[in-house]
């Protein structure tokens, strides 16, 4: 089994791509960050952002032991991570034999999870959480971009459509000797 970590940017398309690549990758199935509660979790971004982000901080345990599982199982060909780490945790970084970072304008990004999570906001609403983007968020987005970018095997832009990043994917790992015949 081979695994391959996709990153990028919150509304970035990580969720949306290890999609788009299980539908293109037979025998695949993926495992998605958002859908644990890890212990030992950042409770304050921009404190964690501004102490150096300690990706060791988190406690993966729960994704690990899923992986492992993965794996013991041997079910599938290839286990799909929608994980935003790439390398740079110690726990998860053994198992990756690929790790991709999307990269998608930050303005994009901003645009579509705006469009995604606040479609019946007000308008106070709206530039309240802009006022917390630029605050907040925008930080721990540029700590991605020195962090996790550089740590990544392949960088895709995510400018791209979704289909367009999918076959580019596909193209590395073909290129890496990470797909199978």
């Amino acid at each position: 089994m081979k695994t391959i970590s996709v990153a990028a940017v919150t509304a970035g398309g990580k969720t949306t791509v290890v999609g788009e690549l299980k539908k293109r990758l037979p025998n695949s199935r993926s495992l998605h960050f958002d859908d644990y509660n890890f212990g030992g979790g950042v409770e304050d971004f921009p404190e964690w952002v501004r102490n150096g982000a300690d990706y060791q901080v988190w406690d993966l345990a729960p994704l690990e032991e899923d992986i492992l599982k993965a794996r013991e199982e041997g079910d599938c060909d290839y286990l799909l991570l929608d994980y935003p780490f790439a390398y740079r945790h110690n726990a998860v970084k053994k198992y990756i034999d690929a790790a991709f970072f999307i990269d998608t304008p930050l303005d994009i990004a901003l645009a579509r999870r705006i469009l995604r999570d606040m479609g019946s906001a007000t308008g106070e609403e709206i530039r309240l959480d802009l006022e917390t983007y630029l605050k907040h968020a925008r930080p721990a987005f540029v700590q991605m971009h020195r962090d996790i970018l550089p740590s990544s095997d392949y960088v895709i832009d995510g400018g791209q459509s979704v289909e367009k990043i999918a076959v580019d994917i596909l193209a590395k790992l073909t290129e890496g000797g990470v797909l199978h015949d």
